[in-house]
């Protein structure tokens, strides 16, 4: 579920703007029927970007994402998020909304791999993204293999109104390899990504890449914990970011009849 939006560089090639809400790279399980998914992102920018443009600055925005994810079906669900952003000068602010309907790969169809497809679409506010609204879809292919875990997600971002709108198709990858060091604790690299568009590839400078080691922990099958800090070597990046996701499962009994 997871998953990030960058701070407009400079160069030939326009990029999408990263905000840093939901930081998170998507498995391929969808949220089982009569359950429902509560989750919580908090990021903090230590090392970002000033104001520019009329767009506020990541620099010290601590940004709070409320995301709901119910399931409908054996393979579906629909997510919704709610943006939040604080920093000084601002203060706290609303960002924007989307919504997510995702599908997978029905575990009867025995594949070798999981895979799932989402599609997030919706708003954000000119004064945290000139692109203010966007569509984002998101293939996630995963494994798990003994105590390894791997997964990519080749997401595809089109902007519908702002000054991306001509980019076209933009090509933001993310990648995430863990092992499972005991039953509770897990330790990984999550990757995250914007090249640019796929007809105009930016260059390694443009280009946006971020770093981060990270911990998850299995405490319990109704809780997702998971934190980590995250360094973007491009100067298009914001450089340090400390992200954490507080996620809580809800089980809703059958109705009676």
């Amino acid at each position: 579920m997871l998953f990030a939006s960058f701070v407009v560089c400079a160069g030939t090639t326009a990029m999408h703007a990263q905000g840093n809400y939901e930081i998170q790279v998507y498995g391929s399980e969808t949220v089982p029927p009569r359950t429902t998914m509560v989750e919580l992102h908090s990021n903090f920018t230590a090392d970002g970007h000033p104001a520019l443009d009329g767009v506020a600055a990541t620099n010290h925005a601590e940004h709070e994402t409320l995301e709901i994810t119910q399931g409908v079906n054996d393979w579906s669900e629909v997510g919704f998020y709610v943006f939040t952003s604080e920093q000084s000068g601002l203060g706290a602010q609303w960002v924007g909304d989307h919504i997510r309907p995702r599908v997978r790969a029905p575990d009867r169809w025995h594949w070798p791999v999981g895979a799932s497809l989402s599609l997030e679409m919706g708003y954000q506010r000119a004064l945290f993204s000139p692109d203010t609204w966007t569509l984002e879809i998101r293939p996630i292919i995963d494994k798990t293999t003994g105590r390894w875990y791997f997964a990519v997600n080749p997401v595809l971002d089109r902007t519908w109104h702002g000054p991306d709108v001509n980019l076209g198709l933009d090509f933001s990858p993310a990648a995430k390899i863990s092992y499972n060091f005991t039953k509770e604790i897990a330790g990984g690299l999550e990757y995250y990504s914007d090249y640019g568009s796929i007809t105009g590839i930016a260059s390694l400078h443009n280009q946006q890449q971020q770093f981060f080691p990270v911990i998850d922990l299995n405490v319990s099958p109704k809780w997702e914990i998971n934190f980590g800090v995250g360094v973007g070597p491009t100067a298009a990046t914001d450089h340090w970011i400390v992200k954490g996701i507080l996620g809580r499962y809800f089980d809703w009994p059958k109705r009676k009849r």
